[in-house]
C-alpha cells in the first residue's frame, strides 16, 4: 500500500460532453469527494428502558468535491457547456491513481481580482451516482499502474 505523500499534482477531468473537456483552468487546490453514511436510523421504541437505540442506514452518499483554480476568462463559455450537465468526473491523484464518478459541476465562483495576487475561482462538484439513463452507478477507483 502506498500512501499519498504530496497532493501535487491532483487534477480533475470533466466528461460531461462525452470526452474529456480541456477547460481553460489550472487547479491550485483540489478537495476530492468523501463518503457519508447518512447518520443513524433511530430504532428506539416504547419498549426501551434505558437506552435510545440506533442502526446504520443502508445507503451511502458521496459528498461534494471542490476545486480552486487559476482561470482564463474564456472559461466562461466553456463552463456554460458543462454546468449542470451530468457526466463522468475523474479525480486524478498525485500517485497516478484516480476516482471516477457520475456528477456535475454545480457552480463557478470567481474570487476578487486584486493587485499583487493571482485571481482564482472555485467550483463545486456534486455526485449524482447515476448515469444518463438513470441507472445507479457506483464510484470507480483505479489504483496507479
Amino acid at each position: 500500500m502506498a500512501y499519498l505523500t504530496d497532493g501535487h499534482p491532483t487534477r480533475i477531468v470533466f466528461f460531461a460532453l462525452g470526452t474529456g473537456v480541456s477547460i481553460l483552468l489550472k487547479t491550485t487546490s483540489v478537495t476530492p469527494p468523501g463518503l457519508d453514511g447518512g447518520g443513524p436510523n433511530d430504532t428506539t421504541t416504547m419498549e426501551n428502558t434505558t437506552w435510545r437505540t440506533k442502526q446504520p442506514k443502508h445507503l451511502v452518499e458521496m459528498t461534494d468535491g471542490t476545486i480552486e483554480f487559476q482561470y482564463d476568462p474564456g472559461v466562461y463559455e466553456q463552463i456554460l457547456t458543462i454546468l449542470n450537465v451530468n457526466g463522468k468526473v475523474r479525480w486524478e491523484f498525485s500517485d497516478g491513481s484516480h476516482l471516477e464518478h457520475w456528477g456535475w459541476l454545480n457552480n463557478f465562483t470567481p474570487g476578487a481580482c486584486v493587485e499583487g495576487a493571482m485571481p482564482t475561482a472555485t467550483g463545486t462538484i456534486h455526485a449524482s451516482n447515476q448515469d444518463d439513463s438513470g441507472n445507479e452507478a457506483a464510484p470507480d477507483y483505479q489504483p496507479a499502474v
